[in-house]
């Protein structure tokens, strides 16, 4: 009799391992309701993918469709070559690339410098610089678009180049600004103040450990100033000159012209996909390269 309740107790102990804990009612209702928002959840992921990435897989197929019109009727290269050999599109492409680099640069240098300048020193129009520099990125395009067109037309300042360059610089430089204030956030001061008991300046400090520290919120103002510039077109389109057409008011000029997409410009939209993906790879690559350091 007294080995008996010993041995329930471990056959008790060895089933409750087995089965686990009870299950009430209130406990399989959460389970079920875990699993059906489990299950919605996954629906609607499957299906804005698919909303998001079919007409591009539908661009991809027809850039490879031998006739202009949306009926297949062979697979061609053709729209490749002619891609390659339109000088228009070329100089377009270019121009967008000289003012999406130069733009983002000088928006990152003001915008880097003015974040360190707000984050760290204190003075009566802190708020008010803080505040301003946000407006370009709260305001709809359309309005800095129109506004910086009076703007330039009223300095007699004639449009081109310098114009588009100027606006894609006002409206990249608070992107700059908000991701060098997000890392500056998470600083350690302490780290100043240690470079400061060493001996080392203001300067010295500024550019051997404030910098550093803050590469990966610049090098990411940097990219996202550069990726803005590229795809803009409603400030472009107001700020744009004779000769100095972006890649953006190509392509817009192209699609008014002809009626419609052609398979040129569907041609031009895969190649410029598979390059943004090769770079965000790169990049990615790179950041987490530069943030491990």
């Amino acid at each position: 009799m007294r080995n008996r309740k010993p041995r329930n107790l471990m056959y008790q102990f060895v089933t409750s391992i087995k089965n686990g804990p009870p299950q009430g009612e209130a406990s399989r209702h959460a389970k079920q309701a875990i699993k059906r928002q489990f299950s919605y959840s996954q629906t609607v992921f499957m299906v804005t993918i698919v909303f998001l990435f079919l007409p591009l897989v539908v661009l991809i197929v027809y850039s490879f469709n031998e006739s202009t019109s949306m009926k297949w009727t062979g697979f061609s290269l053709r729209w490749y070559g002619r891609l390659l050999s339109s000088r228009e599109l070329w100089r377009a492409l270019g121009n967008s690339l000289i003012v999406a680099v130069s733009s983002a640069a000088t928006a990152t240098a003001l915008g880097t410098v003015g974040a360190i300048g707000v984050n760290w020193y204190r003075f009566k129009l802190r708020n008010y610089v803080q505040t301003i520099s946000f407006l370009p990125m709260i305001l709809p395009e359309i309005i800095i678009g129109v506004s910086l067109s009076i703007f330039f037309a009223g300095l007699g300042i004639p449009f081109g180049l310098l114009t588009i360059y100027i606006a894609h610089t006002t409206f990249n430089l608070p992107f700059v600004f908000l991701m060098v204030m997000a890392r500056l956030d998470e600083f350690d001061f302490s780290i100043i103040e240690a470079a400061h008991d060493l001996g080392a300046s203001e300067r010295e400090t500024l550019f051997k450990v404030t910098l550093p520290i803050c590469m990966p919120g610049i090098i990411s103002g940097l990219l996202t100033a550069v990726t803005l510039s590229l795809e803009d077109f409603v400030i472009t389109f107001f700020v744009a000159g004779p000769g100095s057409s972006t890649l953006p008011i190509f392509i817009y000029s192209a699609i008014t012209r002809r009626g419609g997409i052609t398979p040129v410009i569907s041609a031009l939209s895969v190649v410029m996909i598979l390059g943004t993906v090769l770079v965000a790879v790169a990049l990615r690559n790179f950041l987490k390269y530069i943030a491990a350091k």
